[in-house]
C-alpha cells in the first residue's frame, strides 16, 4: 500500500474503526495487548532508505501522536540492512509492531529477487527474518516479544513454485509473532479470486496466529474469511481504497453492532474533504496535498454517476476551496451505488513473474544473485 496508507489516510481509517469506542476503552485494550479497532499499518518503507538517513523516508515513518499502536511495514533484501533499520526504528521509539513484506509482485522488484520472489531463497529469507527478530527482541523496552514482528507473503511464485508452507515454518522457528498470507501467487498478481483455502491450510500447519489477506472489500467479506479459514485476523489492502468506512463495517461485525449505513454521494464528499484537509495539514503544502489526493478522489467516486469531464476536472483541483466548489456541483443525493460494493475476485490478467537469471534453479542464493539484490530495494508497492 505504498503511496496509499500514509499518515492522513491511516488517521481517517482509524476514525471510522474507532468511532464506537471511548478513549478509555481503547487505552485499556492496548494495555491488555488487544486491538478491538484494528491496526493501521503505515505504507511500505524501504529499509535501506532508513539506514541511509533519507529525510523523506524518515518523514513518512513519523507516527501520528494519536496512534495508540504504531505499526511499521519494512521491505528489504539484505539481512544486515533490515536489522539496522529495525534497530533505528526501535531505538527512536517509532514502532509497537514491525511487519516485513515478502509479498510484492511488482516486476521491477521481483526481477531483482525481492518481494514475492525472495521466499524461494530459503537461506536468505531465514537470515532476514532471524536478523530482524533477534534485533528487535534485544532492544524492545518490554523485553523479547513486547514489540511483535510479523511477516506477510504470497502463496508462491506460481503454482509450480509454492513457497508459503516452508517459508511460514521458517518464520515461525525464527520467532515471528504471526504470518500474513495474501492468498494469491506472484503470477496471479491481483487477478482472479484469492484462494482462501491456502489460508486455512496455513492456519492448520502453524502454532502462531495467521492473518488472511485477499479480496476483503466489505465487512461481510471479513466475516466470510474468518469463518471459512479459521484465521486469527484479516488484513485489508485494496478494499480500503476510497472506502475508509470499511473499518467501521468490520469492527461492527466483530463487536456485534450495526455498522454505519452506506454513504450517499454527499457523505462521500464530506469524507473527501476531511481526507484532503488532513493531507494539507500533514504536508503543509496545499497544491502538493491536492495532487496526492487525485488518486484517492478517483477511488472515492468509483461507481457514482459523475461523468468523465467532471472526474477529470476533479482530478486537476489545486486548492481545498476549488475541490469543495466542484464537489458541491455534483448531485449529492445519489445513493451509494450497488456496483461500488466490493466483491470477491477482481478483473485483470495474470502476469508471468519476472525473476533474476537462474533464480529457480536452487533454493540458495548464488554469489552473482547477491550482487543484484541491493537493486531490488528501489521500492515497489503492494503485497
Amino acid at each position: 500500500m505504498a503511496g496509499v496508507t500514509d499518515l492522513p489516510f491511516r488517521k481517517l481509517c482509524r476514525e471510522f474503526g474507532e468511532r464506537s469506542f471511548t478513549a478509555a476503552e481503547l487505552d485499556q485494550a492496548v494495555r491488555g495487548h488487544d486491538a478491538p479497532a484494528g491496526l493501521y499499518v503505515m505504507e511500505m518503507i524501504t529499509a535501506r532508505a532508513l539506514v541511509e538517513g533519507n529525510l523523506e523516508t524518515w518523514r513518512m515513518i513519523e507516527p501520528d501522536p494519536q496512534e495508540r499502536v504504531r505499526s511499521v511495514q519494512l521491505y528489504g533484501v539484505n539481512p544486515s540492512v533490515m536489522a539496522e533499520a529495525a534497530r533505528l526504528i526501535v531505538e527512536r521509539g517509532y514502532a509497537d509492531h514491525i511487519d516485513m513484506n515478502f509479498g510484492c509482485p511488482v516486476p521491477k522488484v521481483t526481477k531483482r529477487g525481492g518481494g514475492a520472489a525472495l521466499p524461494w531463497k530459503r537461506d536468505l529469507f531465514r537470515d532476514i527474518v532471524s536478523s530482524v527478530v533477534t534485533t528487535v527482541d534485544a532492544l524492545a523496552p518490554g523485553g523479547p516479544g513486547s514489540i511483535p514482528v510479523t511477516v506477510k507473503m504470497r502463496i508462491g511464485i506460481d503454482d509450480d513454485h509454492v513457497t508459503v508452507m516452508d517459508a511460514a515454518k521458517v518464520a515461525q522457528n525464527c520467532g515471528v509473532a504471526g504470518v500474513g498470507l495474501h492468498a494469491r501467487t506472484c503470477e496471479q498478481y491481483y487477478s482472479g479470486t484469492a484462494r482462501w483455502e491456502w489460508i486455512a491450510r496455513l492456519k492448520e500447519s502453524l502454532s502462531i496466529p495467521v492473518f488472511g489477506n485477499g479480496d476483503v472489500f466489505s465487512g461481510h467479506d471479513c466475516q466470510e474469511m474468518l469463518e471459512q479459514t479459521g484465521c486469527d485476523g484479516v488484513i485489508v489492502g485494496r478494499g480500503c481504497q476510497g472506502r475508509p468506512w470499511i473499518f467501521d463495517e468490520i469492527v461492527a461485525g466483530l463487536n456485534g453492532r450495526d455498522p454505519l449505513p452506506p454513504p450517499n454521494l454527499g457523505q462521500v464528499a464530506q469524507v473527501i474533504m476531511r481526507h484532503s484537509e488532513l493531507m494539507v495539514e500533514n504536508c503543509g503544502n496545499e497544491l502538493r496535498a491536492l495532487r496526492e489526493m487525485r488518486k484517492h478522489i478517483g477511488w472515492y467516486l468509483r461507481g457514482f454517476a459523475v461523468g468523465g469531464p467532471t472526474r477529470q476536472s476533479l482530478g486537476l483541483v489545486s486548492s481545498l476551496a476549488e475541490l469543495e466548489s466542484k464537489l458541491n456541483e455534483l448531485d449529492l443525493t445519489q445513493p451509494f451505488p450497488p456496483a461500488a460494493w466490493g466483491h470477491r475476485g477482481r478483473s485483470g490478467k495474470a502476469k508471468t513473474p519476472h525473476l533474476p537469471h537462474n533464480w529457480l534453479e536452487s533454493h540458495e542464493v548464488s554469489t552473482e544473485q547477491r550482487k543484484l539484490l541491493h537493486l531490488a530495494e528501489d521500492g515497489g508497492s503492494g503485497g
